[in-house]
């Protein structure tokens, strides 16, 4: 009698078993690695083709040997390639700029992180079955033990809506829903969404704000709400991730169920988070936390609640219940959001400037390629004219010794510096002013170097320098000219100004 192994091919003594083309990870894996090479080439994706390379194949061999080991067959790694290209689709180096499509920098980091998240797989199992999604709890371990210093998450917001971002919602959207479709799994996907949405729609209403590395100032209110809703990133997770077979409860209703209970744990973690960074772990890790309790939403299957007369008093009691329930949950989301309204909170009045600008005294600002990575609608020549007031308001607190006008104009290093001088002044009778000119203007992006902080902007600045010493009764003993080079580091920090932080010369 012919066996199913003796029609494998065979290297040696040892059968092959090929990849087959209706294999729905090999369309999932279709659908990722399209999303990197849209997200490289278009979407200025902070990741090089030898990381991405790295976690893949890592994932690959381990994944091949294992499966060798465990079975006697070299089988297709499909699900390691997978874990691989899913692993570097998300992790990112904080460091990394966008095209750096080559750069092996960090390459060892994700292979670490795909290696682990494929031994996962075949070292922590239940029930002949894996207890987690292995990407998943592998990103998360390793966001929680390297930090944000070193390692983030993808951002929530890709890039502005054009026509390659557009391309990659077609991409992820009609891929997912084929895909979840065949294996019956689009209204678990549906039912995540529908219950985060709303829960993050309580968050919202609430005052919630994150601070975001894309963004100058708190994404709050109905921005946070829309940002995260529509995120890409999100979208790959419910139609991605939690959709994996072997990791979600057996039944259909029990899986619309969990994906519900999902969408709940997913809120209440992101809702205490300040930062973007915390709110994408926390997504994250709501799926660690509910997996392996997967099985008990299987009691929720139609045979269990067939088993179950219903009689009004039954309806009463259960419509009672999750009202109820639904109470409760809106209560915990709002008390546990109470960290992230800080932010919101603490936005200061806007100051009033005294001080005035004549623009078309001012060159024509160039600007750099890093201002269309940021969720920003600004124009270059409103940013040039509030740094030229922000110095001359700062040439005024000095020469005044009035160190309350710089809470208007400046933050950070920039503050404490030019409060220093204005303490100086007062303290020696020498008031010592800069005053600028300029003569050439560019305006870019400052990468803020970790994923905890908010967007900034940088102004370089070519022109003269004019250093005016006053003495304290306001009389000028001394001035000289000098070439100024330097670059202005800007921030909002609440209101609607863009405040002078630091100064690189």
């Amino acid at each position: 009698m012919t066996t199913v192994e003796s029609r494998l091919p065979h290297v040696g003594n040892i059968p092959v078993v090929l990849p087959s083309l209706r294999d729905p990870r090999l369309h999932t894996a279709g659908v990722i690695i399209s999303i990197h090479t849209i997200g490289i080439t278009a979407l200025g994706f902070k990741v090089s083709v030898p990381q991405i390379l790295s976690a893949i194949v890592v994932a690959a061999l381990i994944d091949i040997v294992l499966t060798l080991r465990a079975t006697g067959q070299l089988v297709w790694p499909a699900s390691g390639m997978l874990t691989g290209s899913g692993v570097a689709l998300i992790l990112r180096l904080v460091e990394m700029s966008p095209g750096e499509y080559w750069t092996w920098n960090g390459w060892y980091i994700y292979a670490l992180v795909a290696g682990v998240s494929v031994l996962s797989k075949h070292a922590v199992r239940w029930r002949g079955s894996h207890l987690f999604n292995p990407s998943n709890v592998g990103l998360v371990g390793a966001f929680l033990i390297f930090g944000s210093d070193l390692i983030e998450p993808l951002d929530f917001w890709w890039a502005p809506l054009d026509g390659w971002m557009a391309f990659a919602y077609v991409v992820i959207l009609v891929g997912g829903v084929l895909i979840t479709r065949r294996l019956a799994l689009l209204e678990m996907a549906v039912a995540f969404w529908v219950v985060l949405a709303t829960g993050l729609g309580i968050l919202a209403s609430t005052g919630h704000c994150m601070i975001a590395a894309w963004s100058a100032e708190p994404v709050c209110d109905t921005a946070f709400w829309w940002t995260v809703v529509t995120s890409p990133e999100v979208l790959i997770f419910q139609l991605f991730m939690i959709t994996d077979p072997k990791t979600i409860p057996g039944g259909r209703r029990a899986r619309v169920i969990f994906a519900s209970a999902l969408g709940v744990l997913a809120t209440l973690l992101i809702a205490p988070q300040t930062t973007e960074y915390g709110a994408k772990v926390g997504l994250l890790a709501s799926l660690v936390m509910l997996s392996p309790v997967r099985n008990l939403f299987d009691r929720f299957g139609p045979e269990t609640v067939a088993r179950r007369p219903e009689t009004p008093r039954r309806t009463f009691l259960r419509g009672v219940a999750i009202g109820w329930a639904m109470a409760i949950v809106s209560f915990a989301i709002a008390l546990a959001g109470l960290p992230a309204r800080q932010p919101a909170e603490a936005i200061p009045t806007a100051p009033v400037i005294e001080v005035s600008v004549d623009q078309a005294t001012l060159p024509d600002v160039s600007v750099g390629p890093g201002v269309a990575a940021l969720n920003l609608d600004i124009e270059a020549g409103d940013v040039a004219l509030t740094l030229a007031e922000n110095l001359l308001v700062e040439a005024q607190a000095v020469k005044e010794g009035n160190g309350g006008l710089l809470a208007g104009v400046a933050t950070g290093q920039r503050l404490a510096e030019m409060q220093r001088l204005v303490d100086d002044g007062i303290s020696t009778g020498e008031r010592r002013v800069s005053q600028y000119s300029f003569d050439s203007l560019r305006l870019d992006m400052v990468e803020s170097g970790e994923g905890q902080s908010s967007a900034a902007l940088s102004m370089r600045v070519i022109g003269t320098e004019t250093k005016i010493v006053y003495d304290a009764f306001g009389t000028e003993v001394a001035r000289q000219e000098v070439p100024a080079r330097a670059t202005f580091v800007l921030r909002k920090v609440g209101g609607e100004r863009w405040l002078v932080a630091n100064v690189i010369p």
